[in-house]
C-alpha cells in the first residue's frame, strides 16, 4: 500500500516525497521489497498468543533464539508481534524465518536517497531518557489506561505501552515502568543503530546538539 502511494503522488505531479520513521522491517521493505514468505498458520498463531499470555514473551523469544538465532538478533525481542510472526514461520516450514530474505531487491519506478540521523551515543541516550519523562508529563499513564481493553491489539505490544500495562496490572511501581521504558528504548535504539549501518546506500548527517 505504501509503495503505491507513494507512485500515486508522483504521478500527481509531487517531485520530492519524505518518508521518515517506521521500524527497520518496514522501511526495507519500502524500499527492497518483501520475501516470500509461507502462508500463516491461524490456529498456530492464536495458540502463539496465548502462549504469550501464560509464558511471557521471553519465553517465546528464547524459542525463536533456538530456531532461529540470525533473526533473534536482528528484531526487537520485546515486540509480541514480530517474535510470533518469526515464530510461526519456522513451525509451519521447519526452517529459520531468516533462510526466507533472499535478499533480492525489487526494482523501483523512482529513486531512493537514504538521509540517516546520527548523534554521539551518550547524547541519544540522554535525549531518549528526556523523551520518555516528557511522555509521562504529557500523560502517557491516561492514555495506556484509556487503552485497557485493547490491550490484546498487537499495535499496543511495544515499548511504553507494555511497561504501563505491567504498571497499571500492579506488578511493577510506575518508577520502575519508567526505568524499563528508557532502557528498553535505548536498547532498541542501538539494535536500529547497528542494523542500519550495514547499509551503504545510506548517507549519514551529524545532528549533535540539535
Amino acid at each position: 500500500e505504501a509503495v503505491s502511494l507513494v507512485e500515486k503522488l508522483f504521478d500527481e505531479g509531487h517531485e520530492t516525497l519524505v518518508m521518515t520513521g517506521g521500524s527497520m522491517f518496514y522501511i526495507d521493505a519500502v524500499c527492497n521489497g518483501l520475501d516470500n514468505l509461507p502462508d500463516g498458520d491461524l490456529a498456530l498463531r492464536s495458540e502463539l498468543w496465548q502462549r504469550l499470555e501464560e509464558e511471557g514473551v521471553e519465553v517465546l523469544a528464547e524459542e525463536l533464539r533456538r530456531k532461529d538465532p540470525l533473526t533473534y538478533s536482528q528484531i526487537d525481542t520485546r515486540n509480541s508481534q514480530r517474535v510470533i510472526r518469526a515464530l510461526e514461520v519456522c513451525l509451519v516450514s521447519g526452517k529459520p524465518f531468516s533462510s526466507f530474505k533472499t535478499g533480492e531487491r525489487r526494482k523501483r519506478s523512482f529513486e531512493i536517497e537514504k538521509v540517516g540521523l546520527t548523534r554521539p551515543r551518550e547524547e541519544l541516550y540522554s535525549r531518549i531518557d528526556q523523551r520518555v519523562l516528557n511522555m509521562m508529563s504529557e500523560g502517557l499513564v491516561e492514555e495506556v489506561r484509556s487503552l485497557l481493553p485493547y490491550r490484546d491489539c498487537q499495535a499496543l505490544q511495544t515499548v511504553g505501552y507494555r511497561e504501563i500495562f505491567e504498571y497499571l496490572d500492579g506488578k511493577i511501581p510506575l518508577e520502575e515502568a519508567v526505568r524499563l521504558i528508557q532502557r528498553n528504548t535505548r536498547h532498541y535504539a542501538k539494535k536500529q543503530l547497528t542494523w542500519w549501518r550495514r547499509d551503504p546506500a545510506i548517507r549519514w548527517v551529524e545532528v549533535s546538539g540539535q
